[in-house]
C-alpha cells in the first residue's frame, strides 16, 4: 500500500492511541501538517508556542498514554526543549517531531534561516539525546522500521522520543506493507527476584511500601492495588506520585515527605525494616531536603529498569512486569500500622474576613470529588494540594520533580482535550500564570471547560520563601486577571472574584450548578501567606542551598 511518510506517522501515532496533535506551523512542517489535518483519526490543535504545546502535549500524555508534539526546525524545536526534559525527567511519553528542510539542503550545506549558519544540521537533534529515551532521522528507506521503533520507546520506556523528518522526505511516498502495531514488552524471568522479595518481607516486622510516580507513568493503579490488598502491607505515596494509590483504601498511610510527615507516618517509615520503594525517586521537594532516617541501601527499589535488593541489581526489567510477578508472592503482612485520617468535611467558618491558605484548601477539599482530574502548579498551590485527600477515582498532576514554573496551565489544556468529560480543576498562582498565560486563548478556542483557580498573592511565593521575602525580583507586575478571559475571547467564560471564604463558597456553588462553561476565577490572598507545607520544604531548599 503506498502513504506518504506524513500519512504513515499519523497512521501509526493513532494506531498508538494519539488524537491530538499538538504544535505550531512552521514553513518546515506545513506540508506535513497538511496530512495531519487530513486524517480522518487525528485533530490538529495549534498551542501559542512551542513551550507551550510540549506542556500541553505532557499533560495529554499523562492522562491518554501518548502525546505529539510538531514543530519546525531550530527555533521550534529548542523552544519545546524545556518542555520534553520535564516530560523526561517525570517520566511522561511525549513523541516530538520536528519539520526540517529537505535532504538536499542539508547535504549541500546550505545556509538556511533557522539554521545556525554554519552549514551543520545536525546540532539541534545532539540536544535532544539526553532528554530523549530514543532519536531516530527519517528517510524514506527507513521510515517503516524507524518510526514503530521509536513509538514502541516512547510506550515501554515512559519518556519522550525525537524524530527528525526532512520536510521531502515527510510528503514522499513509501510501500507499506505491514500497518504499525504497538509491540509487546519482551518478557523476562523475574521469579529469581520476587523469590528475594518475599525472603525480605518474610523476615520483616514493619514491611513498608512507598509508591510513586512511575504509577502514574505506567497507570498501574490496579496491579499496586491487588498486590497491596493481597499482602496487607500499608502504603505511603511520595508528593512525586500523589494519585499512585487509592487514598481510601485501608492500606493508605499518607504521604511522607521526610521530617515534615506526620508523627505517626514518620515513626512507621523511619523504622521500617522492609521498604518497597515501588515506582518512587527519593527526591529533595519530595523527602524535605532528603530528611528520611531510613538507610537507602537497605531499600529495595523495584523501579522502571531498576530492581537493587543489597548487592543484587538489574537495569533491564520492566516495572510493570515485576509488578504483575510481585502478585503471585506467598506473603501476608501480620503487623498492625497507622491508618489514614480522613479530612472532615466543614472543618472552616464562612467569614469575610481575607481567605487564608489553610482555608482555601480546607474548602478546596470539600469541592474536590468524583472523577476530577485535579492540577496544581509549582508552589503554593502543589504544596498545599498534595495535602488534600483525593477519591478513589480522582487524578493529581503536579511536576514535582522537573518544577518548571507555569507548566500547568499548557497541561490542564492537555489533560481536558485527553478527556473532555472529565472535570478539571487547576490551581495556579499569579506569577506562573503570567509566564503561560497565552494557553487559555487554545482553551477557549477548544471550546473545553476547566474550572480555573488563581491565586493572586502578588509574586513568586516559593521564590519567598526560599530567599529574598521581600526583594523586588521576586515582585511581578499586577494584571487585571479578571479581564483576561474576555481579552482572549472567551465571552462565555464565567469568571469569578473570591477574597473571602463566603466568596469562595459561592463560586464553588456557582460552578456546581453551571458544570457547562468554563470557570476563571481569581483568590486575592495575603502576599506573605503559604501553606506550611511549603514553609517547611522552603526552609529545606534554603538550607541546600548554602
Amino acid at each position: 500500500m503506498k502513504r506518504r511518510v506524513g500519512q504513515y506517522l499519523m497512521d501509526a501515532v493513532h494506531e498508538a492511541g494519539v488524537n491530538k496533535i499538538f504544535g505550531v506551523p512552521g514553513d518546515f512542517n506545513l506540508a506535513f501538517l497538511d496530512d495531519i489535518v487530513s486524517h480522518e483519526g487525528v485533530e490538529w490543535v495549534g498551542t501559542t508556542n512551542e513551550l507551550n504545546g510540549a506542556y500541553t502535549a505532557d499533560g495529554y500524555a499523562r492522562m491518554n498514554g501518548l502525546g505529539v508534539l510538531v514543530t519546525t526546525f531550530g527555533v521550534g524545536e529548542l523552544s519545546a526543549v524545556n518542555g520534553i526534559a520535564g516530560a523526561y525527567a517525570e517520566r511522561v511519553p511525549v513523541i516530538a517531531i520536528t519539520g526540517a528542510p529537505t535532504r538536499a539542503v542539508e547535504k549541500a550545506g546550505k545556509y538556511v534561516h533557522h539554521s545556525l549558519g554554519e552549514g551543520h544540521f545536525d546540532s539541534y537533534r545532539h540536544m535532544f539525546e539526553p532528554i530523549t529515551t530514543a532519536q531516530a532521522y527519517i528517510t524514506t528507506e527507513n521510515a517503516t522500521t524507524e518510526i514503530p521503533r521509536v513509538i514502541n520507546a516512547a510506550i515501554q520506556e515512559r519518556r519522550p522520543v525525537h524524530i527528525h523528518l526532512p520536510i521531502d522526505v515527510a510528503v514522499s511516498d513509501i510501500e507499506v506493507e505491514q500497518p504499525f502495531k504497538v509491540e509487546k514488552t519482551p518478557q523476562q524471568d523475574v521469579s529469581h527476584y520476587v523469590d528475594m522479595v518475599a525472603d525480605k518481607l518474610r523476615s520483616a516486622k514493619q514491611p513498608l511500601i512507598i509508591a510513586g510516580h512511575e504509577i502514574n507513568s505506567f497507570h498501574l493503579h490496579d496491579e499496586l492495588e491487588e498486590f497491596v490488598n493481597k499482602t496487607n502491607i500499608p502504603v505511603v505515596q511520595l508528593s512525586l506520585g500523589k494519585g499512585a494509590f487509592n487514598e481510601e483504601n485501608p492500606h493508605y498511610m499518607g504521604i511522607y515527605d521526610g521530617e515534615i510527615a506526620k508523627d505517626d507516618i514518620k515513626d512507621y517509615v523511619n523504622h521500617s525494616d522492609a521498604i518497597l520503594n515501588i515506582g518512587a525517586k527519593l527526591t529533595d521537594s519530595a523527602t524535605a531536603g532528603f530528611s528520611y532516617q531510613f538507610d537507602i541501601n537497605e531499600v529495595v527499589m523495584i523501579n522502571h529498569r531498576l530492581f537493587k535488593l543489597n548487592d543484587t541489581s538489574d537495569t533491564e526489567i520492566a516495572l510493570p512486569e515485576f509488578l504483575e510477578a510481585l502478585s503471585t508472592i506467598d506473603y501476608t503482612n501480620k503487623h498492625s500500622f497507622p491508618s489514614y485520617q480522613q479530612p472532615k468535611s466543614g472543618d472552616y467558618e464562612l467569614t469575610d474576613d481575607t481567605l487564608t491558605q489553610d482555608i482555601y484548601f480546607k474548602m478546596m477539599q470539600d469541592f474536590i470529588g468524583g472523577n476530577d482530574v485535579l492540577i496544581a502548579e509549582q508552589g503554593s498551590s502543589f504544596f498545599g494540594a498534595y495535602s488534600l485527600a483525593l477519591p478513589k477515582n480522582m487524578s493529581f498532576i503536579g511536576q514535582p520533580l522537573w518544577g518548571s514554573i507555569g507548566y500547568t496551565l499548557p497541561a490542564t489544556l492537555g489533560s481536558q482535550l485527553a478527556n473532555p468529560h472529565r472535570r478539571n480543576i487547576l490551581l495556579i498562582g499569579d506569577g506562573s500564570f503570567q509566564l503561560t498565560v497565552q494557553e487559555l486563548s487554545t482553551m477557549i478556542r477548544q471550546d473545553i471547560k476547566p474550572v480555573i483557580f488563581l491565586i493572586n498573592n502578588d509574586g513568586y511565593t516559593v521564590e519567598r520563601l526560599i530567599h529574598g521575602m521581600e526583594e523586588p525580583y521576586n515582585d511581578i507586575n499586577m494584571w487585571d486577571y479578571k479581564a483576561l478571559p474576555k481579552v482572549f475571547g472567551g465571552d462565555t467564560v464565567q469568571v469569578h472574584d473570591v477574597k473571602s471564604s463566603k466568596d469562595l463558597k459561592e463560586t464553588f456553588d456557582d460552578i456546581n450548578t453551571q458544570p457547562n462553561h468554563m470557570h476563571f476565577t481569581e483568590v486575592t490572598m495575603k502576599w506573605d501567606d503559604a501553606p506550611q507545607t511549603l514553609r517547611d520544604i522552603s526552609k529545606s531548599f534554603a538550607n541546600q542551598n548554602k
